[in-house]
């Protein structure tokens, strides 16, 4: 159980980190295969990940933060939750597999956010992993909404 904000912020600033890094991978190997219409969605997807990593260290009240020790992070299953499946990526994947893709993450992303927030007794932490999790929430959203056009074909 998290009860430290400090290490909370710790964990939500690498996670974010580690989105966009692997965004940036995915789309690298989509602009390889050439698959340009989903690599334009990794990079969104790269991009929202940095937005949401500027809003942690600010909320943080810094520009850097140190990381913890490796074996310091405490993820779900020892995964970061925001992590690709990267079973499916392949230069034929289609925009819906992509968007399917991001969206497993990003709900991992608030699956996360909200077992901290269920899990601690310290009220700060709560609000400020509520506050998270509400913005992981619209993420997730905004994708099933995006996935649900695409599927459509509109």
């Amino acid at each position: 159980m998290m009860n430290s904000v400090q290490a909370f912020l710790a964990h939500a600033i690498r996670l974010e980190s580690a989105a966009a890094q692997r965004s940036d991978e995915l789309a690298d190997a989509m602009q390889t295969w050439g698959n340009r219409e989903v690599e334009a969605f990794f990079r969104k997807m790269a991009e929202h990940s940095r937005m949401h990593l500027k809003e942690a260290m600010a909320r943080a009240g810094f520009r850097q933060m140190t990381e913890l020790p490796a074996d310091g992070y405490d993820w779900p299953d020892d995964v970061e939750p925001e992590s690709p499946d990267w079973w499916g990526v392949d230069g034929l994947m289609g925009i819906e597999q992509a968007i399917e893709n991001a969206l497993a993450g990003e709900q991992r992303g608030l699956d996360y956010y909200e077992s901290v927030a269920a899990g601690t007794s310290n009220m700060k932490l709560k609000a400020l992993a509520e506050e998270f999790a509400a913005e992981e929430r619209e993420h997730v959203a905004e994708l099933e909404k995006v996935l649900q056009s695409q599927r459509q074909g509109t």
